[in-house]
């Protein structure tokens, strides 16, 4: 039975996911007026958020694509149409310039800048919660993104310091980089830590 059909909202779930679904379209709608005022679509505003936020090695068309679930040539186009307004430039590596970086430019920044509010709302509405609803919340919503993450349906990028794979102040000796990441198995910079990774792994929770 469809959670759409108002008759069939008879247990639990089915109220949940059509909570969650009136939830995912007012978010669509936030970034939607936001996005409107700069004239910049929501997927537009995905992707300067993906490369302002996303580790540096992933900022690349192919790790938008797969931020964005769609097809390589799709993403490439959302690219061309920032990169003509200035918003975000492609460089190349000085080690291999086949490989393609993408970056937000000055402007882009700034763009960005009048954007990043649009869930002021959203957020505002969850401090209506108790604090212990919002620790439940929290918890319950983690669990479902989970679930999510492993049909494929979302690809969770979050900072190192949740990570399983992250080893805080493994270098003490290192000042420039004291931490580590046992994934790539390389030194990490505080300021490293602080970005999305798509390799990222929660740590299993405490029982």
């Amino acid at each position: 039975m469809s959670p759409f059909d108002p008759s069939h909202r008879r247990t639990p779930t089915e109220r949940s996911v059509i909570a969650l679904y009136r939830i995912a379209h007012a978010i669509e709608v936030l970034l939607r007026q936001r996005g409107k005022a700069v004239r910049l679509t929501t997927t537009q505003i995905d992707t300067l958020l993906f490369l302002k936020y996303a580790r540096p090695g992933v900022r690349t068309v192919g790790g938008l694509a797969q931020r964005l679930g769609v097809s390589y040539a799709t993403a490439s186009v959302v690219v061309d149409g920032l990169e003509r307004r200035e918003l975000v430039a492609r460089h190349g590596l000085q080690n291999d310039l086949r490989v393609v970086r993408l970056r937000l430019t000055e402007k882009g920044e700034a763009q960005l800048a009048e954007i990043e509010g649009a869930l002021d709302g959203l957020q505002a509405a969850l401090t209506e919660l108790t604090p212990n609803e919002q620790a439940y919340l929290d918890s319950m919503l983690r669990t479902v993104v989970r679930s999510l993450q492993r049909i494929g349906a979302v690809h969770v990028y979050e900072m190192c310091w949740g990570c399983q794979f992250f080893r805080a102040y493994a270098h003490p000796d290192n000042p420039a980089a004291p931490h580590h990441c046992a994934f790539v198995d390389a030194p990490l910079a505080d300021n490293e830590t602080r970005f999305e990774c798509p390799d990222f792994v929660p740590m299993p929770e405490r029982r």
